[in-house]
């Protein structure tokens, strides 16, 4: 059985190209059995960079082929499956894909598990508890054998995954008021980008909206800040190597609705300035995972582009942000 995403994590992370010991061997094990194809020999060498390259592709997380704690935690939790371990709410919460997988099958049988984020946290536990309930078992909210057979039974009757998650969100966003005045919305930035992320909350709160800006270098930590201020929505400013580009929540066959639609409109103001803008992108970056609201982080490139083009930028986000309120949802949809 696979250990908890906490347990060993290895002290010299990242672990990156040119290092060697047990630690980059338990790594390369691990994406071994994940079906990728490193060397393991404890050696950080080229197959093993391509390993965690597609493994970090495949993840929805930001490809660099270094294992940095993002992607640790990412590998150890694909190694679960369910029926792997007794699934129920703890304190700090269970991660893994069998806990994305119960969520997946609640949700497809009509249960509302929340957003398939594979965390078990009280969403889950409810959703779990009302299954049990309704099959006639101990609704104790332990996912074990009892539960698991119940759940296969019945595994012809799924046939919508994560319907229950999407249907709240798009009737949620309908629901909304279609402006800006007194809206809550968190501008977030890990370091380095105080005065842009202070630039959009001014631009934001002339228009009557309710911003605020956090930062921390932990994404973590401003997914807990976002959900903890009951933020409607999230815009986390990032910077490094690369193209510009901007990034929703999307998981297996689940997807947030919002945070797409956001995303596409600020890509689409953020190319109007004349920069150069990548495709929006499904991902599953802490930011976008851990928070209950639609969020986008947004990846600038270069820090010189935040510098030289903050003004341009900051109107671009605020006319994007104003945009997404009035309509969140596509036209269609």
């Amino acid at each position: 059985m696979p250990d908890d995403p906490g347990d060993h994590s290895p002290a010299a992370l990242p672990l990156a190209p040119g290092a060697s010991g047990p630690a980059v061997a338990d790594l390369q094990r691990r994406l071994a059995d994940l079906g990728f194809t490193p060397d393991v020999n404890g050696f950080f060498a080229q197959r093993t960079t391509s390993a965690v390259e597609a493994f970090q592709s495949v993840r929805g997380l930001v490809v660099t082929g270094a294992c940095d704690r993002a992607t640790w935690a990412a590998v150890v939790e694909a190694g679960f499956g369910l029926g792997d371990r007794l699934l129920y709410l703890t304190r700090p919460m269970l991660r893994g894909d069998d806990i994305a997988d119960l969520q997946r099958r609640l949700g497809g049988l009509g249960f509302d598990a929340g957003r398939i984020d594979g965390i078990l946290g009280p969403d889950t536990d409810t959703a779990l508890r009302e299954f049990q309930r309704h099959s006639g078992l101990r609704p104790d909210g332990v996912c074990g054998p009892a539960t698991l057979a119940q759940l296969a039974r019945l595994g012809p009757r799924i046939s919508a995954p994560a319907a229950v998650a999407g249907v709240r969100e798009r009737e949620r966003l309908r629901n909304a008021p279609r402006h800006l005045h007194e809206r809550r919305i968190l501008v977030a930035h890990t370091g380095g980008l105080d005065v842009l992320a202070q630039a959009l909350r001014r631009a934001l709160s002339a228009t009557g909206a309710l911003a605020s800006v956090v930062q921390h270098p932990d994404p973590s930590a401003i997914a807990a800040d976002a959900n903890g201020l009951g933020a409607e929505v999230v815009i986390d400013l990032e910077v490094g190597a690369g193209p510009c580009w901007c990034a929703f929540y999307r998981s297996g066959d689940f997807e947030s609705a919002g945070g797409r639609r956001l995303a596409e409109v600020l890509s689409a103001e953020l190319a109007a300035t004349g920069l150069e803008v990548a495709d929006p992108r499904g991902m599953q970056l802490p930011t976008l995972r851990e928070t209950r609201m639609p969020a986008v982080v947004v990846h600038l490139g270069p820090a010189t582009r935040a510098v030289t083009g903050a003004g341009a930028i900051t109107a671009a986000c605020a006319e994007g942000i104003a945009g997404w309120f009035r309509e969140p949802l596509p036209p269609q949809d």
